[in-house]
């Protein structure tokens, strides 16, 4: 046996036996950071280059109104980790998450006979923290939350680079400009991460069946591909950001790009916005190339047509859509995510491989569906729901609307709810008591706001009784007599939140 295999099988702290003897699937979770919805091959009509992702699609289920409740990294990922909505795990905006929560994914796998391993963007507090999986190998960007913390990919760079900097291009993770990056691939981060994935998968021997989370730190700025990658956009054209009638007035006066590097509202101009959205795409390529093999690393080890494997992100990013920029937004570019299921071909189903399913799901089903793949009960407080039932039968029964939050950031009156079926989207700002109302078939660029257009009326009057019922339960400071309330508090941790802070 590999000193590698050796180390992973030590580390999981299992024994060997023969892969025949597995029985549940493998999991293989693979997520990238800050990846909009329509930013696919499958979701962009052939714009954005992804054959390995789109290939998952043709032969699993593509979900088209797939969001994220709360669309900023860590309470996106809080809500991927528990099973939970904003409210139930507690995290209504961007800070730091729990140490430990009730019910967490790796630690219910782990319990349900699973090995549980990662690599990636994690996001965690404290940075170390791995939540219950075996091994965890962490790339984080950069960030120091943590006394004494380095990612291991940083790790591994000054072991194999030192002398160079990981951040040669210049740019941090939340400026708007782009460029080439300037190392050999393999030194960059999505690189690193394939990488070690591939060591994982080829290094495993248990026969425990693999839980395996593979979470990619791009297309999040810094957009950084390597220049091959950026070679294959030329000539292709590259669509402008949506802009419509809404937009507050200050937001589209024109702004030179570099007086603020990591602006989160700015009218730079169609050619830059398009530039910056040219080495996004091809970041995705670049992560689409190395899915591409991390599968080839599946089929070559046996693990393939026994895994489940699902594609996700943790949310969007604006890229200039209405003048703004990064994420936190209510808008389909910020809260609209990838979302694949690829299931074993003898798992049985109603619908047909390569279908398009258009429910609204979140990241809070994940866990769920794992859980019944596993055969493991879903407790009663974990509110995300399995979408299996959503393949596998012909009239299931599910949700109307997904929720959405974010609480107060970047200036005063950013804080908002809303509500979606993945048809209609209706957006509650908080602070400002102002009403949005979005007809996402017809107008998925979100162009032209129908809150004061008669016709919708009663689509408006519908959505906004049904965010009274949504936010009741939360008492007086959300809906007082009836009636959603103006606030201007800024909430990052909810009651259920299982620390104080």
């Amino acid at each position: 046996m590999t000193t590698r295999k050796l180390l992973y099988s030590a580390l999981a702290g299992i024994s060997l036996t023969p892969a025949a003897a597995r029985e549940k699937p493998d999991i293989i979770l693979i997520m990238t950071d800050q990846h909009r919805g329509d930013a696919l091959g499958c979701t962009s009509g052939g714009v954005v280059i992804t054959p390995n992702i789109d290939s998952l699609a043709a032969s699993g289920y593509l979900f088209t109104s797939a969001y994220s409740s709360t669309p900023s990294s860590t309470p996106a990922r809080a809500g991927l980790l528990t099973g939970c909505s904003p409210w139930r795990h507690g995290m209504l905006g961007y800070g730091n998450q729990a140490e430990r929560y009730p019910y967490e994914m790796p630690r219910m796998l782990k319990d349900a006979g699973y090995s549980a391993l990662a690599v990636g963007k994690m996001h965690y507090y404290p940075q170390y923290n791995t939540h219950g999986y075996d091994v965890v190998l962490f790339d984080e960007s950069g960030r120091h939350t943590t006394e004494y913390f380095e990612s291991d990919y940083r790790k591994w760079f000054y072991t194999n680079h030192f002398g160079e900097n990981p951040d040669k291009t210049g740019i941090t993770w939340n400026e708007h400009r782009a460029g080439a990056y300037l190392l050999p691939e393999e030194a960059h981060p999505t690189g690193w991460t394939a990488d070690r994935a591939i060591e994982m998968i080829d290094g495993y021997e248990s026969g425990k069946p693999l839980f395996l989370k593979v979470s990619f730190a791009r297309p999040h700025s810094p957009y950084d591909p390597p220049q091959r990658f950026v070679d294959m956009y030329d000539g292709r054209t590259v669509p402008a950001p949506s802009t419509g009638t809404w937009e507050a007035e200050e937001w589209r006066i024109p702004k030179d790009p570099s007086s603020d590097k990591s602006a989160f509202i700015g009218n730079f101009g169609q050619e830059y916005a398009c530039n910056s959205r040219k080495y996004y795409f091809a970041n995705i390529t670049f992560i689409d190339e190395q899915i591409g093999r991390i599968i080839d690393a599946l089929k070559r080890n046996g693990r393939y047509d026994n895994s489940v494997i699902i594609f996700i992100s943790d949310h969007g990013d604006m890229l200039g859509d209405h003048y703004l920029w990064r994420k936190t937004y209510a808008y389909e570019g910020s809260a609209a995510i990838p979302f694949i299921i690829r299931l074993p071909e003898d798992i049985e189903t109603f619908l047909a491989s390569g279908s398009r399913i258009d429910a609204p799901v979140e990241l809070r089903d994940i866990l769920p569906t794992l859980l019944d793949l596993t055969g493991t009960p879903r407790p009663e407080s974990m509110d995300g729901m399995s979408v299996l039932p959503l393949i596998q039968e012909k009239s299931p029964a599910w949700r109307e609307y997904i929720d959405l939050e974010h609480a107060r950031i970047y200036w005063d009156k950013n804080s908002w709810t809303a509500l979606t079926d993945g048809h209609f989207k209706y957006i509650r700002h908080c602070a400002a008591g102002v009403e949005q109302l979005f007809d996402l078939d017809s107008d998925p660029g979100e162009k032209h706001d129908l809150s004061e257009n008669p016709e919708y009326g009663r689509v408006l009057e519908k959505m906004r009784e049904a965010m009274v019922v949504h936010l009741s339960p939360r008492g007086e400071k959300w809906v007082k007599d009836g009636k959603l309330v103006i606030r201007t508090e800024k909430e990052i941790y909810g009651p259920n939140f299982p620390e104080r802070r």
